[in-house]
């Protein structure tokens, strides 16, 4: 996960995040990944999708304990009156446009466009490319990777970005349906219902894409991704971040090193 001012990864059982802090020092800390224990539900279509982005949420709590100094890529945004525009630009689609489908569309986007744009301009989608390079690094190479992340491209194909059109098209669908329930108390229920479905849904289309990348559906998840990310939410950062994303990187194997020396 990117961060606003540095890199925060997670391993089998630990978290590390490296970041810098206002006196421009590079700061590191790791600690035990948390998880959540659901027995069966973690191996229901749908359901396991909303366990999984559960357990990547709760991986921030844990980091801002841990590391004080680590700021969420948003954190330094101005989120109240974005959200105000948004909220006011869906409210007015839904009096404007008749159909139910297109009304879903523009709200959907309209959601949307206002994060991809705030962090395009923010360095967060500076940092965003170092977890992509970083990442990719180690991949490629192993351990001994990790020092040539600057060579690695800023897009990757399991980044959470091609988590966006699933998504998208699943809470539409979801939210098409429950506008057909009896009451206002219901169709806000069933709202809820279709996010959580649409939260399954697109980890289990990501999943989908990964096992067969060839598939059209598989395609059309990995072209938004990548066109989400090279036109929006990355770019190429300086050789601090770099430097920044290795010591994430040289951390997360350390710690799990060390939970394995210990068992």
């Amino acid at each position: 996960m990117a961060l606003a001012n540095g890199l925060m990864v997670h391993g089998p059982s630990q978290w590390a995040a490296a970041v810098v802090d206002d006196d421009g020092r590079t700061l590191v800390a790791s600690g035990p990944r948390p998880r959540l224990s659901v027995g069966p539900l973690g191996r229901i279509p749908l359901a396991r999708g909303v366990v999984r982005m559960a357990e990547m949420l709760m991986v921030v709590p844990a980091v801002r304990t841990g590391m004080p100094e680590a700021r969420l890529a948003m954190e330094d945004a101005p989120m109240a009156p974005v959200m105000a525009g948004s909220m006011a630009a869906t409210a007015a689609s839904r009096r404007l446009l008749r159909s139910g489908l297109a009304q879903e569309a523009a709200a959907a986007v309209l959601g949307l466009a206002p994060s991809l744009l705030m962090l395009r301009a923010s360095d967060a989608s500076a940092w965003h490319a170092v977890e992509h390079k970083s990442i990719a690094a180690y991949e490629r190479a192993g351990e001994a990777g990790i020092a040539d992340n600057a060579a690695e491209p800023k897009e990757h194909t399991r980044c959470g970005s091609n988590l966006v059109l699933p998504l998208m098209v699943a809470t539409a669908a979801g939210n098409l349906i429950a506008r057909r329930l009896p009451s206002r108390r219901t169709r806000l229920l069933g709202r809820a219902v279709a996010m959580a479905a649409g939260i399954g849904a697109a980890v289990e289309a990501f999943a989908f894409a990964e096992r067969n990348p060839g598939h059209p559906v598989s395609r059309a998840v990995h072209w938004s991704g990548h066109a989400i990310q090279a036109g929006f939410v990355t770019r190429e950062p300086d050789e601090q971040q770099l430097a920044v994303g290795r010591a994430a990187m040289e951390e997360i194997l350390r710690a799990e090193r060390s939970v394995g020396a210990a068992a």
